[in-house]
């Protein structure tokens, strides 16, 4: 028996239908947990695994494969017994392929849509996202017109694959007698399908979570209590670090939302619904939406933070340097650090002599802040010293000198003492290092 571990989360729609197909070809999944808001995928260790660090993850005795309908297809055509599940004829086959394409745009994408909000708010989507389940399901039922299967007379992945998806259901019950033929393939689809009882038994698992975060949402929130907050971003970008770094200094719990810019996550519909401006990181604390890094520090600062916390004290004066500083960082700061360093994700090199000069030239201006004092605004850490200690330490990554800059090689030295999340920003960095690095390589 080969050794086959699947890095997955389990209950996602794309783990049982790898599961289910696995259960019809007779091959035993050792389940590799990955918990993805705690950034599981972006660990070194998985990133070497899956480049493109998604889940479900299959790994068959060092063979590495993801993407839950490609992982199907593998598991069938490399252990499968015979041809029905993957039917060799060429026209059956198309239309099985077509049933799949159809699964991860169209249906997999309205029911995410609908129901993925449930794990954030404890309720489904709105109405848009409930049409776009209904016209999925419309497609569906039009495909299954005189046929028991989605792709001829036979079970096939495409059942296996779509089942897992309309499962999804069983969360929040959609009333199927409006599409008769999926009504009907749906009961049957249940007593042919091998795994179906562990599918159930996956989103049982699923409604126990969505039960708590129902009660948590219909429940008043104390003023010592954890507020929800989702915190859309890119792990590894500075901006991103920032706010974790003031959230853990205030003892906040962020739910970590994964936008891969590179993919265009933050183009997709729903996201522009939440920040038109469709930037990261996003901000949502229970339903309010706030975005760009420094107003997102400022703010959580103002609204958990002891009164009159040193992070932002309400002095006139002090408030006004911190703000200078945060303002410091983004147009001049990050403005540099971004067209030196930045390119080297794109091209494979850093920026030219003009770049560079500017970064030298911002680390000047900062080095004159810091002459004679510990902290970038005053006498004590403020949220300017977390926001520019998030930008400073992306020179970690490439070789900067800072000791031309002592008054800034000093300060960057005694960050690690003083500011919470440092461990976290360091360890993210790291990670960033190792992507730039496999970046690199593939230029070559």
């Amino acid at each position: 028996m080969s050794t086959l571990d699947l890095y997955n989360m389990p209950g996602t729609a794309s783990t049982r239908a790898v599961q289910m197909t696995a259960k019809a070809v007779g091959v035993q999944l050792n389940s590799k947990f990955m918990n993805t808001q705690a950034g599981d995928q972006l660990k070194p260790e998985f990133i070497k695994i899956n480049p493109q660090h998604t889940i479900p993850t299959l790994v068959d005795n060092g063979f590495a494969i993801w993407e839950s309908r490609a992982i199907v297809i593998y598991l069938v055509e490399k252990y499968g017994k015979a041809d029905t599940l993957i039917p060799k004829d060429p026209k059956t086959r198309a239309v099985v392929n077509q049933r799949l394409f159809f699964d991860i745009g169209p249906l997999y994408d309205a029911i995410s849509s609908y129901y993925f909000p449930i794990f954030r708010t404890g309720k489904p989507g709105d109405q848009a996202a409930l049409d776009k389940v209904n016209s999925a399901f419309d497609f569906l039922n039009t495909f299954l017109e005189g046929q028991e299967y989605l792709a001829g007379s036979q079970l096939t992945v495409a059942d296996i694959v779509i089942l897992a998806s309309v499962s999804t259901i069983e969360m929040a019950p959609i009333d199927l007698k409006k599409f008769p033929n999926l009504e009907r393939w749906y009961k049957n689809a249940q007593k042919v399908t091998p795994g179906w009882e562990e599918n159930l038994q996956s989103i049982k698992e699923l409604q126990k979570v969505k039960s708590v975060l129902v009660f948590h949402s219909n429940s008043s929130v104390a003023s010592n209590e954890m507020p929800n907050m989702d915190l859309y971003n890119m792990p590894m970008a500075p901006a991103s670090r920032a706010i974790q770094m003031i959230a853990k200094a205030l003892g906040l719990e962020l739910n970590s939302k994964f936008i891969n810019t590179m993919e265009g996550d933050q183009l997709k519909p729903e996201f522009v619904k939440i920040n038109p401006q469709h930037t990261i990181p996003t901000l949502v604390d229970n339903g309010f939406a706030i975005w760009e890094s420094r107003a997102i520090a400022v703010y959580l600062v103002e609204k958990y933070g002891k009164t009159d916390s040193p992070l932002y004290p309400k002095d006139p004066q002090k408030r006004a340097l911190i703000n200078q500083r945060l303002y410091f960082d983004m147009g001049t700061l990050y403005d540099a650090l971004a067209k030196y360093f930045f390119p080297i994700f794109r091209t494979g090199q850093l920026g030219d002599q003009e770049a560079l000069d500017k970064v030298n030239s911002a680390f000047g201006f900062l080095n004159t802040f810091l002459e004679g004092q510990d902290f970038v605004a005053g006498s004590e850490l403020t949220v300017a010293d977390i926001v520019i200690l998030a930008t400073v330490s992306t020179v970690t990554m490439f070789s900067f000198d800072l000791q031309k800059f002592p008054n800034v090689d000093r300060w960057y030295k005694n960050a690690p003492k003083v500011t919470p999340g440092w461990e976290e920003n360091l360890q993210t960095l790291e990670q960033a290092k190792k992507f730039l690095e496999d970046k690199i390589a593939e230029k070559k």
